[in-house]
């Protein structure tokens, strides 16, 4: 019994579609780890500067103290000295922190425009895929029918197919020719034939 045809061409466009929709979400998804690895690095860094601006108020606090206990103050800084240098720093601290801030945004800006675009050109990929099936199909050829040669033996036997059994193996059976069989019976896939299936064996003893 002739097998089903198979098109070799329905495969290569299911794969094609496969890797255009496959590889710009495996893309984006790296772009999204990247950026979430950033981000996680910036706020360690703005935890550390607020860390820093906690000691410095602690230490700033027990800088009033020891003001506040001595007695001399001849040789100490004035409190509006002290207050003056402490502002100064915190000044510093708060600038520091706000362009630390400053930089986290941009660059998280940056990067989400970045995944945007990949993303727009990942859907815009998968639309143009959708389409592509019908217009490959329209334009693929259709598959060649094997040609049979008809230079066989007119002549042979008829041979019962049994479970297992192969055409070259009826072939070496019969001490005919696997080609012949195939082409006086127009086997189109010799490998399915069926077990039952009554064949021509040209030349076959």
């Amino acid at each position: 019994m002739p097998g089903r045809s198979y098109i070799p061409g329905r495969t290569l466009v299911c794969a094609a579609i496969i890797s255009s929709i496959a590889l710009p979400r495996i893309c984006a998804q790296a772009e999204i780890a990247d950026l979430r690895e950033d981000v996680h690095g910036l706020s360690q860094r703005v935890n550390e500067l607020t860390l820093r601006v906690e000691q410095l108020e602690h230490d700033n606090a027990e800088l009033k103290a020891k003001l506040s206990k001595a007695e001399d103050t001849r040789d100490a800084v004035t409190a509006a000295q002290l207050n003056g240098a402490v502002a100064d720093l915190n000044s510093s601290v708060a600038a520091a922190v706000s362009a630390s801030r400053a930089e986290i945004l941009q660059q998280v800006a940056t990067q989400m425009e970045v995944l945007a675009k990949q993303t727009n050109a990942a859907l815009d990929s998968i639309a143009k895929a959708g389409s592509a099936p019908q217009l490959r199909a329209a334009s693929s050829p259709a598959m060649p029918k094997p040609a049979f040669g008809d230079s066989y033996p007119k002549e042979g036997i008829s041979y019962t197919v049994a479970k297992g059994e192969t055409v070259g193996l009826i072939a070496k059976k019969t001490g005919a020719k696997a080609q012949d069989i195939i082409d006086a019976n127009k086997l189109l896939d010799p490998s399915r034939i069926q077990a039952g299936q009554v064949l021509f064996v040209p030349g076959g003893k």
